[in-house]
């Protein structure tokens, strides 16, 4: 069940590669059926992923290098459905947004077919290795990717992005070579590495090791100086890509390999990785209201918003870390709808400046439907009822304030510093009135707006109907929680509990005034 994930948009780039004669438009087809093909697989997962258990299933297991400890072994929970749901739903968004008339449109498809194909095996590897091999095989054609395709500054960007996720590649193999080492284990297996008990000291240098690694992935402050520089230089599907996709492969392998491995450093951490986490929601959120570009400011906004994620993982309770993997999904929605949306104005206008853009909405001669969607994009992105932003982000506050007060009110801070620079956007790009030297805008058609109407309906639907997304991630949250030290985890109910676990002959440690009373029948 697992391994046409990889394989299906690994035979379509194959085939665009090796499909000579293929017009840009016949190109383009190729990969949407491929991507759909891909898209309809996972939807069959979803119809056989069995809710009730929060562990892993459809396990897959083919020995390939057994004196390296390297094995083909395959297996998904609930986390990992979540995320390849949705490379596989921005993929066959990213190439339907491609221009139809692009460039090169072999090699374009099948580099990202190839990201495809690397990120959603990431998802569903098992063996150490096996993660780090795919984690770095989308290198290479994201590098190409932005270095061809890309816009002012190209090459720059594509330099530092090869640069700083190689360093968060070289940490992660020292941080897997190192625990397999340590623990003793067999090979790089995921169970048999996670095994074995190691001692606090030991877990706490590969857990830092970890965590700056895929850190750079996400990124946190101050690892983040790559992301606005790439996210601008990379065309429309990239950057939906990158911020949609590639980013969760570090929230991913935070909960996967930094929480699940070492769960006794992961405790005795977590009050700095909850204020790391309050530090990067703030510092993005402030930093995109200095923008006047808009697609830079829509980059610093995924700084803060990861961070929420980082901050859910931090608070340990099954509700904050089922809001932190639904927050992963609610994300990649946004972020792609807007980087679109942004792309569609560039296209349109023929600038992204803020100083220079006025009057969008405008129903004869502006951009009203795009505007509108903008509108609907940035709400959710700030936040408000009834859209997806507002259900993740309150299941993390909710989940995360009774362990981490402080930081969880810095984070609602930043919710707020969100609505400020989305505000300040939609009001500069689409009201007030149009200038008429620029008379009107080419019309949006249908097929450019399908995109986003597609992701619009899906902030909606799980704005309103929220368990559709969290029932999936919710059974594997509450084995991760179950695996952390009891005594790190400040719960309401571990509090209430406490006056039963003393003796009757015992002196209370507080006053018995400072209980909660129970309510009267």
């Amino acid at each position: 069940m697992l391994t046409p994930l990889l394989l299906i948009p690994l035979l379509g780039a194959i085939a665009l590669a090796c499909w000579p004669g293929l017009s840009a438009r016949q190109a383009r087809t190729v990969a949407l059926i491929t991507a759909s093909a891909a898209l309809l697989w996972t939807i069959a997962l979803f119809n056989r992923f069995d809710l009730s258990f929060g562990g892993f299933q459809f396990h897959e297991y083919l020995p390939w290098l057994p004196f390296l400890g390297l094995n083909y072994e395959l297996s998904l929970d609930g986390l990992s459905l979540l995320m390849v749901a949705l490379n596989s739903l921005l993929t066959w968004i990213a190439i339907w947004s491609s221009n139809p008339e692009i460039e090169r449109p072999r090699l374009f498809y099948s580099l990202l077919l190839l990201v495809s194909a690397g990120v959603a095996g990431a998802f569903v590897a098992q063996n150490l290795m096996l993660f780090f091999l795919l984690y770095e095989i989308e290198l290479v054609p994201l590098y190409l990717l932005i270095a061809i395709w890309g816009g002012e500054k190209r090459a720059y960007a594509a330099t530092k992005f090869l640069l700083y996720t190689a360093l968060s590649g070289a940490l992660m193999l020292a941080g897997f070579l190192g625990t397999v080492w340590l623990s003793g284990a067999e090979d790089f297996t995921y169970h048999a590495v996670m095994g074995h008990d190691l001692p606090l000291v030991w877990q706490g240098i590969l857990l830092g090791l970890l965590v700056v690694a895929f850190g750079i992935k996400i990124p946190l402050v101050p690892f983040h100086t790559w992301l606005p520089d790439t996210y601008v230089a990379a065309n429309t599907p990239v950057a939906m890509m990158l911020g949609g996709v590639l980013a969760k492969l570090g929230t991913y392998g935070l909960l996967r390999f930094g929480l699940g491995l070492f769960p006794d450093a992961w405790a005795q951490f977590s009050p700095y990785l909850a204020g790391w986490a309050a530090v990067s929601v703030l510092y993005g959120a402030v930093t995109a209201i200095a923008q006047k570009d808009i697609k830079r400011m829509v980059a610093y906004s995924s700084i803060g918003h990861m961070g929420y994620v980082l901050l859910g993982s931090a608070a340990m309770t099954d509700l904050a870390l089922t809001g932190a993997v639904s927050q992963m999904v609610s994300h990649g929605l946004i972020l792609a709808i807007l980087f679109h949306l942004v792309g569609v104005i560039e296209a349109k206008v023929g600038t992204r400046d803020l100083d220079v853009l006025n009057g969008l909405m405008n129903p004869v001669r502006g951009l009203p439907m795009v505007s509108a969607l903008l509108v609907l994009g940035g709400m959710a992105s700030a936040g408000i009822p009834g859209l997806v932003g507002f259900v993740t982000e309150f299941l993390v506050f909710q989940g995360s304030y009774a362990v981490y007060p402080v930081q969880t009110l810095l984070g609602v801070i930043g919710t707020g510093l969100t609505a400020v620079y989305f505000v300040i956007l939609l009001n500069r790009t689409c009201f007030g009135r149009l200038d008429n030297a620029i008379a009107y805008f080419p019309k949006v058609t249908f097929s450019e707006k399908l995109p986003a109407y597609v992701l619009a309906g899906l902030i909606l639907f799980l704005g309103i109907q929220p368990n559709w997304l969290v029932k999936w991630g919710e059974p594997t949250a509450s084995v991760m929680v179950a695996a952390i030290p009891m005594p790190q985890v400040l719960a309401d109910e571990v509090i209430e509990e406490l006056p039963m676990a003393i003796a009757p002959d015992e002196p209370m440690p507080f006053p018995v005034a400072a209980l909660p009373s129970p309510p009267l029948p």
